[in-house]
């Protein structure tokens, strides 16, 4: 049996376009493969839950278009489908004078993405959040929490129910293009289809590459660690506290977080993973770490980052360090308040000149699309994403 449409990936993104791509086509056939044993297990299931407003990103890029679209997609999917969400609201804090400048470029970025902001001094900022301590900060009370696994799981569930076709622990071990199909080898099986699309996340450099597609990038895996207060924190925050982000770095830097079963995590960092899916404590794979060690683009980067990749992985080891980092937002916060939480992996793409790609990348032949970088916030943006997809096959 030949599909109208294969697509490779569990996870929201590949979630999102199977869905949609029943909706706009009912009559074509398509199936979703899935490598692990259930769905939206890897960045999906490991992220902060955040709703992103569109806050950092640069204007007229794809990033900020999708992001905007997406804080309203996903909050009406939620809204429809009873998901439990919040918009509960951002602040941006300055601590130091020196951030100032910075909050107030962050401040002017936020409404040329269309973002509402609200300046608020250090008086202002402790009547809003007693346990925050800060010079000046940006509230943006557009900014949410959602459990992204369980948006994942319904998108699916609507996906299947409109006759997409699903199959789990089936890894995609080959793909072959001719000029008639796609052929899909996998651990269960070979599959044909007219078109396919790959959203494979920390494999999707390596799916692009089976296939003979030419890409400039790889994919480095940054593991995010992220700790979680104890119940008795419950409420010591009313809002996500972020700290300014430093221009010249790549990660916004340490932050809290509320979530939609009323904790708070405390992260996450960004320290080099030497697994591509390593939430554990033993975090090396072999064939991962070689890619690494043998993409020139990784040593290019790393000469430009490497004094802070040292801080990162200095405070990863050290949980002083790390609680230091948490207590410049807020002081009262101990060691004793940093308990054990899963870590996540970010599917970061570096391109060949050593430079991260900071929007979407896609990939194409004549049956072929591979979503290559969906950086944050692609849980945000997985529905414009997954039209934007089914825009692309529709030209075909």
């Amino acid at each position: 049996m030949i599909r109208d449409v294969i697509i490779i990936g569990g996870g929201i993104v590949g979630a999102s376009t199977a869905w949609q791509l029943k909706q706009r086509f009912p009559g074509r056939s398509v199936l979703l493969l899935e490598k692990e044993a259930g769905f939206g297990f890897h960045q999906t299931g490991h992220n902060s839950g955040v709703i992103h407003a569109g806050v950092y990103y640069e204007p007229g890029s794809l990033k900020a278009r999708f992001c905007r679209e997406g804080l309203t997609a996903t909050l009406g999917f939620c809204r429809r489908e009873g998901i439990p969400h919040e918009q509960c609201g951002k602040l941006i804090v300055a601590v130091e004078d020196a951030e100032f400048s910075r909050l107030e470029a962050l401040y002017d970025r936020c409404w040329r993405n269309g973002v509402r902001a609200e300046r608020l001094d250090a008086v202002a900022l402790r009547e809003r959040e007693p346990n925050v301590d800060g010079r000046a900060a940006i509230f943006v009370p557009e900014t949410g929490i959602v459990d992204y696994g369980a948006v994942c799981r319904r998108m699916l569930e609507k996906f299947r129910a409109a006759g997409g076709q699903c199959r789990t622990n089936t890894e995609v071990t080959a793909i072959r293009e001719d000029n008639n199909r796609v052929e899909v080898a996998t651990s269960a099986g070979s599959f044909q289809g007219e078109r396919l699309v790959a959203c494979a996340g920390l494999m999707s450099d390596r799916l692009a590459l089976e296939q003979g597609l030419k890409i400039d990038f790889r994919i480095v895996p940054v593991r995010g660690e992220f700790y979680r207060l104890p119940d008795n924190r419950r409420g010591f925050i009313k809002h996500l506290i972020y700290p300014v982000p430093d221009p010249a770095l790549p990660f916004v830097g340490v932050h809290l977080t509320r979530t939609v079963d009323g904790g708070i995590t405390v992260g996450p960092n960004a320290v080099l993973g030497w697994k591509r899916e390593g939430y554990g404590q033993f975090n090396f794979n072999a064939a991962d770490a070689l890619d690494v060690v043998r993409f020139p683009g990784f040593w290019k980067l790393a000469a430009r980052h490497w004094r802070h990749g040292i801080s990162e992985y200095a405070n990863a080891l050290w949980k002083r360090g790390y609680l230091k980092q948490v207590q410049r937002l807020c002081p009262e916060l101990t060691l004793d308040d940093l308990l054990p939480h899963p870590a996540g992996i970010r599917a970061q793409a570096v391109k060949t000149d050593g430079t991260l790609a900071h929007d979407f990348l896609f990939a194409e032949s004549p049956r072929s699309l591979h979503v290559c970088n969906a950086p944050s916030p692609a849980a945000t943006s997985a529905i414009p994403i997954g039209a934007h997809i089914c825009d692309k096959i529709d030209q075909v």
